[in-house]
């Protein structure tokens, strides 16, 4: 019969595997790494995630995050490790090192949360990290975010997948509330977890929530999320549909975009494929403000076009078009480069040196383009717009540039010796549609 009563029974290993099933592809032997913060939802997920991946022939890597935020959390994180290898399933901590900031707290130890989980699914070779998020937390990010009259891709809350340049996230639970995934835990043998006293605390805006009793209307609410990223989704596709007709993306970081794009289509549109192409080329996490993106798209539908630069991105008129390329001011700082190690600049592109003694990531710039063209001038004969040169990463020793891997340009010498280079933008310019929870019913 169905369940009608979602918090009146424990989630199965069927149930689980009718959730799993949506979210891939995955390997044969699945291997995917679970985040494990000790309370009921996360250990409830790994649980179960460990049945679903041994019976598959796979296996899970739990790792928990120790924050070090409170002087209790080593001693937790270790009795949540105690709890899994007590399971016979493979556990880390990753602590958060360094100084903690004044302000801005939570938002510091998400991205240092994800940063570390991402890093070790890196080192270790996983393609998948399974988050507990449930519809609890749904609803919260949904109000919370509806409060803070955040536009509607933001009222699609979370996703249930997420591709990123290095994994893919994905959020099995989303649809169940918490009660029953402690029906879950509890069903499974586990009857203690973690309660950190922090999700309830009044300095942050969830913990206020959940100290007054919860989000009323959860249900309600996911559902309200839920339409939202169907309505996402749809314009996700639109906005691919139309940059595939309409743009064209070279490996250097800049775009041409063709005056047919913004002719004719909706302004949300419109300013949803400016916000992703400035985004990407200017290699920020976040897009401009909705005026200033409708004050550009007003311009450029009217001819009226300054080649002004906006988040980090310049955007100039071509005979038949624009043309955005990144801003050759307040680019990214020097990064040291080791050998074997990749780094990030800019926020645009990761790279990989296999030289030997100490060297820098740093733009090629006017005087590194002068060293260049010097040593080899036929490299000036590039259809490569000079906006764009300037910007391009390089690898220098002292004031000597030793490769710029754009151009296969490498110095003559002892130091000669090549890099790799990847776009390593904080999101793709079309990345997969947002992926929307449908609720699964369960037969018992």
């Amino acid at each position: 019969m169905l369940v009608t009563d979602p918090a009146a029974a424990a989630l199965d290993d069927a149930a689980f595997a009718r959730r799993m099933a949506p979210l891939g592809p995955f390997e044969a032997a699945p291997r995917i790494a679970v985040g494990v913060s000790g309370g009921a939802d996360s250990l409830a997920l790994a649980l179960l995630l460990d049945r679903w991946c041994r019976a598959r022939g796979g296996a899970v890597l739990a790792l928990t995050v120790d924050h070090r935020l409170r002087s209790e959390s080593t001693a937790e994180s270790e009795q949540v490790g105690r709890w899994l290898r007590d399971r016979a399933i493979a556990w880390e901590s990753l602590p958060w090192e360094g100084e903690k900031p004044a302000t801005g707290l939570q938002e510091a130890a998400r991205a240092a949360r994800h940063g570390l989980l991402r890093t070790r699914c890196r080192s270790t070779g996983i393609l998948t990290l399974a988050l507990a998020h449930h519809r609890d937390d749904q609803a919260e990010t949904f109000l919370l975010r509806q409060v803070a009259r955040s536009g509607p891709d933001g009222l699609a809350a979370m996703p249930a997948v997420r591709e990123t340049a290095e994994l893919r996230l994905i959020r099995p639970l989303l649809d169940l509330p918490k009660a029953r995934l402690v029906a879950t835990l509890r069903a499974l043998g586990q009857e203690e977890w973690v309660e950190d006293p922090s999700n309830r605390s009044p300095r942050f805006a969830r913990g206020r929530l959940r100290a007054g009793g919860g989000v009323a209307g959860a249900a309600a609410l996911a559902a309200d999320a839920r339409q939202a990223g169907q309505e996402r989704a749809a314009r996700d596709r639109a906005m691919a549909a139309a940059l595939a007709c309409h743009a064209c993306f070279y490996p250097e970081g800049w775009v041409d975009l063709d005056g047919e794009a913004l002719a004719g289509v909706d302004p949300g549109l419109a300013e949803r494929m400016l916000a992703t192409l400035i985004t990407v080329v200017g290699g920020r996490d976040y897009a401009p403000r909705r005026e200033r993106l409708a004050r550009l798209c007003r311009d450029l539908r009217d001819g009226r076009s300054t080649g002004a630069g906006l988040g980090g991105c310049l955007v100039r008129p071509l005979r038949a078009g624009w043309r955005f390329c990144r801003e050759a001011r307040d680019l990214g700082a020097d990064v040291p480069i080791f050998r074997g190690k990749p780094v990030v600049w800019d926020n645009r592109f990761r790279l990989c040196w296999d030289g030997e003694g100490p060297a820098r990531v740093a733009a090629l710039g006017d005087g590194g383009w002068a060293q260049v063209k010097a040593a080899a001038p036929a490299l000036a004969r590039l259809p490569l717009p000079a906006a764009v040169r300037c910007t391009l990463p390089a690898i220098w020793r002292g004031g000597t540039v030793l490769t710029v891997p754009h151009l296969n340009y490498v110095c003559a010498g002892p130091d000669a010796i090549g890099c790799t280079v990847i776009p390593a933008m904080p999101e793709p310019a079309c990345r997969p549609c947002f992926s929307v929870v449908r609720p699964v019913g369960d037969i018992i």
